[in-house]
C-alpha cells in the first residue's frame, strides 16, 4: 500500500541506509510496518504475538502482547504505523493460544531492534523452545513503506466499509412481509400525495413508447422505392440517414465486426452419417490472428464481397459468434425470420418484439414490413378487393412490393446485417417458394407462423388495426373499416396454407401467456435456440414493469464506485416513500413480486414494502468495478494513474461499452448476465417491482425503450425516480415518477 522506498532485512550499508532515511524524511508520511512470520511445518495451537516497548506495545508485560493474524496457512501478519518521533523500538516475539496467556513461549535471544523499518544483526529466524525441549523455528520477513496519511485514512476506511457486518446478511434469497411493520416508515417525512399523478416527470424523447405508435410504422422504410443515385436519404425512426448505394460500398480487406453466430448442434442423421455439424443458419468471415496484432482482423475472401462484422456482445453470443465464422459457409451466413399468418394474429407485434431482444444482446438486426411497401408503392387506401387471391393486379402488385422489400433486405445484410425480419401474411406456398427461391446462396430462412384461435383476442387485434393502421386512416366511419377489414381476412383465408416446408417455428395460441404451443422443425444453433427460448416465454398480457435505483448510499454521498454500503438517511426516506407508492400503485394486484440485487442497499430499500415476494437476484447486482471497487476516481487517479488516464482518455471515453474494469465487468458483460432477468420479466404476467443500480438499469431500461447498445452507458438513471414501462398488446409506454430530489 502507498508509494515510497522499502525496506528488506538484508544487510545494508550504514551510507545506504543514511541516504535512504534522508530520503525518506525528505518524502514525508508516516512508517508503515509489515511484520511476517512464516512455518511450514507448524501444527502446534500456539499463535504468534508481538510485545515491546513505546510506542509499539507500551509494555513488556506478555499479557499485552498483540496478536498477529494468519494471512494464509504457514504465515502470520502484522502490520501497524510507527509515528515520526519513534521510529527506533526494540521488540520479542512469543507463542501463546489466542484467548489465554499459558502457556507462553518468548523467543530465543536478545531484543529486536527496529530503526526506520529495518532490523538489525542476524534478524530473520526466530526459534522458541517449548517445555517438552522441542525447538520451533519460524522465518521472519520485514518491509516498511512512508505512507501519507491521506492513504493511512483511505485504508482505514475501506477496512471499515469492507469489515463491517452487513445489515442483511442472513436475509434469505426469497421472503415475504404479510403484515405491515411497525415504526416510522409511514411518517410525515415519507408520506406521498394522495394522488401519485403529482409525482409524474417527463419522460426522455428517446423514452420506451413504442405503444404509443403503430408497430408498423417503427420498422425500416423502403430504401428501393425511394429516388436518388449514388446513395438515398431516408428517414429511420425519427432520425435522418443516408443509405449508400450498394454497388459503391468500398470492400476493405482490412478489419470487420462479424455481426453472426452459431455454434455445434448434433445431427443424428444427415446424408446417413452421424456425428457433429456445424450450425450453418448465422455465420460469417473466417477470424484470423494478426501476428503482429492482439486483435482479430477479418478474411474477407469470400467470393461474395459480403461484409460481416461481429456481435457487440460478450460472453456466449460471442463465441457462438467466433466459432461460426471459422466454421460457417457463405450461403448461410445471415438469417432471414419470415413471418407467416393471417391478419391480426399479432405478426408485427411479435416482429417488434424479437427485434428488440436481438438488438439488445448485440445482433444487428432490421425489421422489414411490407405493408409499409405497399402503403408506399400503391397507397394506402386499398379496398378488401385489392387483397382477393382471384385479383391478379392485386396478386402481382403484392408479390412485387414482398420482392422489393426482401431484396432490400438482401442488400442490407450484403452490407453487414445479420438477421432480417421479414413481416408480411406470406400466407400461401408460392409466395413462400419465391422468397426461398431469392433467399438461395444468401441467407437462410426459418419461418414463423403465428397462430390465434381465440375469437375474442382476433376481435379485439382487429379493432386496434382499424384504430391505428395507415390503411384506415382516412377512413372517418369505423364500423365501414371494420367490415372492409373483415371482407380483406375473408379474402386471405380462403387461400390461407399452413407452413409445413423448410425450417420453421410455429406459435400456437402463445398470445395470452397462458399455455399455448410452440412447434419446432429443422432448428439448430446458438442464435436460432435463443429465438425459440425467447418465444417460448413471451406473451402480450399487459403488465406494468417499474424499474428504479436504491435509496442513496453511503458510498454514493462519498463518491465512490461499487461498494456494498448501507443506504443513507436520505436513502432511508425514499425506502419509506418507495413503500408507500407500490401499496398505491399494486394495491389491487396481489401477484406482484420485488426483485432486488443481493447488495444490501437494494434489500434495504426494499425493506419497508410489505405484502409481496421479494426475490434477491445476484444477476440484478452492480457493475463489477474489480480493484477500482469502493475507489473514488481522485483515488484511481492518485494509486492508479495508468489506469486512470486508460479510463478517463481512451477506453472508457471513447467506448464504454466494452470497457472492462480490470478484473471486473464491462457494459457488455452486464448485459450477458442480465438475460435471464429479461427472459423472466418476459415471462412474468403480473407486475414487477426491480430495485437495482445504475449499471443494471441502463441495460434494462435499454431493452424496453430499444435503445442502441452504444447508447447504454450514457442513459439517465436519476436516484429516487421510479420508471414504469407498461407492457401490453399495444406495445410500451414509459411513465416517471420522481419521489423526492
Amino acid at each position: 500500500m502507498g508509494t515510497g522506498s522499502s525496506k528488506q532485512t538484508d544487510g545494508t550499508s550504514e551510507e545506504t541506509k543514511d541516504r535512504t532515511d534522508d530520503d525518506d524524511d525528505q518524502a514525508g508520511g508516516q512508517l508503515y510496518v509489515s511484520l511476517k512470520m512464516e512455518n511450514l511445518k507448524l501444527t502446534t495451537h500456539l499463535v504468534p504475538h508481538v510485545y515491546g516497548s513505546v510506542p509499539l506495545v507500551g509494555s513488556w508485560d506478555s499479557s499485552k502482547a498483540l496478536s498477529m493474524e494468519r494471512e494464509s496457512v504457514s504465515m502470520w501478519e502484522l502490520s501497524f504505523v510507527v509515528p515520526p518521533n519513534h521510529e527506533t523500538l526494540d521488540f520479542k516475539f512469543l507463542l501463546k493460544p489466542k484467548d489465554s496467556d499459558t502457556p507462553c513461549f518468548v523467543e530465543e535471544g536478545p531484543s529486536r531492534l527496529l530503526i526506520g523499518g529495518a532490523l538489525g544483526e542476524d534478524a530473520r529466524v526466530a526459534l522458541f523452545k517449548l517445555d517438552s525441549g522441542e525447538v520451533l523455528e519460524y522465518q521472519v520477513f520485514v518491509k516498511a513503506d512512508r505512507v501519507s496519511p491521506f492513504d493511512l485514512a483511505a485504508s482505514w476506511r475501506a477496512y471499515q466499509d469492507n469489515f463491517r457486518p452487513s445489515a442483511v446478511r442472513w436475509m434469505p434469497d426469497v421472503s415475504i412481509n404479510s403484515a405491515p411493520q411497525t415504526g416510522g416508515e409511514n411518517g410525515a417525512s415519507a408520506g406521498l400525495e394522495l394522488d401519485l399523478e403529482h409525482y409524474v416527470v417527463p419522460a426522455p424523447s428517446t423514452s420506451a413508447n413504442s405503444g404509443q405508435v403503430y408497430a408498423a410504422n417503427m420498422t425500416e422504410n423502403p430504401r428501393s422505392l425511394i429516388s436518388g443515385s449514388g446513395g438515398s436519404s431516408y428517414s429511420n425512426k425519427g432520425m435522418e440517414v443516408i443509405v449508400p448505394d450498394p454497388s459503391k460500398v468500398f470492400q476493405s480487406s482490412g478489419m470487420a465486426e462479424s455481426k453472426s453466430v452459431g455454434t455445434f448442434s448434433p445431427l443424428h442423421r444427415q446424408d446417413s452419417q452421424r456425428g457433429l455439424f456445424v450450425d450453418r443458419g448465422v455465420g460469417s468471415p473466417r477470424l484470423v490472428k494478426s501476428s503482429s496484432s492482439n486483435i482479430f482482423s477479418s478474411d474477407l475472401n469470400l467470393g461474395t464481397g459480403t461484409k460481416n462484422s461481429m456481435p457487440a456482445a460478450a460472453g456466449a453470443v460471442a463465441a457462438a459468434a467466433v466459432a461460426d465464422q471459422m466454421l460457417g459457409l457463405k450461403e448461410d451466413r445471415h438469417l432471414a425470420i419470415v413471418l407467416v399468418g393471417l391478419p391480426a394474429r399479432g405478426k408485427t407485434f411479435t416482429a417488434a418484439k424479437l427485434t428488440r431482444y436481438l438488438r439488445w444482446l448485440g445482433h444487428d438486426t432490421k425489421h422489414f414490413n411490407v405493408g409499409k411497401y405497399r402503403r408506399l408503392k400503391h397507397g394506402a387506401n386499398q379496398a378488401a378487393d385489392f387483397f382477393r387471391a382471384d385479383n391478379p393486379e392485386g396478386m402481382e402488385a403484392r408479390n412485387e412490393v414482398a420482392a422489393l422489400a426482401f431484396e432490400d433486405m438482401l442488400s442490407w445484410m450484403h452490407e453487414g446485417g445479420q438477421v432480417g425480419i421479414f413481416d408480411a401474411t406470406n400466407s400461401n406456398k408460392r409466395r413462400r417458394n419465391m422468397l426461398m427461391k431469392l433467399a438461395e446462396g444468401k441467407c437462410k430462412i426459418i419461418f414463423l407462423e403465428t397462430i390465434c384461435n381465440d375469437r375474442n383476442i382476433i376481435e379485439r387485434n382487429i379493432r386496434l388495426k382499424i384504430q391505428q393502421s395507415p390503411d384506415y386512416a382516412e377512413e372517418p366511419d369505423f364500423e365501414a373499416g371494420l367490415e372492409d377489414f373483415k371482407n380483406r381476412l375473408a379474402n386471405y383465408e380462403k387461400v390461407y396454407e399452413p407452413v409445413g416446408e423448410g425450417s420453421y417455428i410455429k406459435m400456437i395460441d402463445k398470445v395470452s401467456g397462458h399455455g399455448g404451443q410452440i412447434q419446432v422443425n429443422n432448428i439448430s444453433g446458438y442464435l436460432p435456440g435463443r429465438i425459440v427460448f425467447f418465444l417460448v416465454n413471451t406473451h402480450l398480457t399487459p403488465r406494468p414493469i417499474l424499474l428504479t435505483r436504491h435509496g442513496e448510499s453511503q458510498d454514493n454521498v462519498r463518491g465512490r464506485i461499487g461498494g456494498d454500503t448501507a443506504i443513507s438517511e436520505k436513502g432511508e426516506i425514499y425506502s419509506k416513500k418507495l413503500a408507500n407508492f407500490v401499496r398505491k400503485r399494486l394495491k389491487s394486484e396481489r401477484a406482484a413480486s420485488i426483485w432486488t440485487s443481493t447488495l444490501q442497499r437494494t434489500i434495504l430499500t426494499a425493506s419497508p414494502i410489505v405484502g409481496f415476494p421479494k426475490i434477491q437476484w445476484r444477476a440484478l447486482d452492480e457493475i463489477n468495478a474489480g480493484v477500482c471497487d469502493g475507489m473514488t476516481y481522485e483515488e484511481i487517479k492518485k494509486n492508479m494513474p495508468e489506469e486512470y488516464e486508460y479510463v478517463a482518455n481512451l477506453s472508457r471515453k471513447k467506448d464504454k461499452l466494452r470497457y472492462r474494469y480490470p478484473r471486473g465487468e464491462s457494459y457488455l458483460d452486464v448485459i450477458q448476465r442480465l438475460e435471464p432477468v429479461i427472459i423472466e420479466l418476459e415471462r412474468q404476467r403480473a407486475p414487477v417491482v426491480v430495485i437495482s443500480h445504475q449499471a443494471v438499469l441502463r441495460a434494462l431500461y435499454a431493452y424496453f425503450a430499444d435503445r442502441p447498445l452504444k447508447e447504454v452507458p450514457h442513459i439517465e438513471m436519476p436516484l429516487h425516480t421510479i420508471i414504469e414501462i407498461q407492457m401490453g398488446v399495444t406495445g410500451v409506454v414509459e411513465k416517471r415518477y420522481k419521489l423526492m430530489d
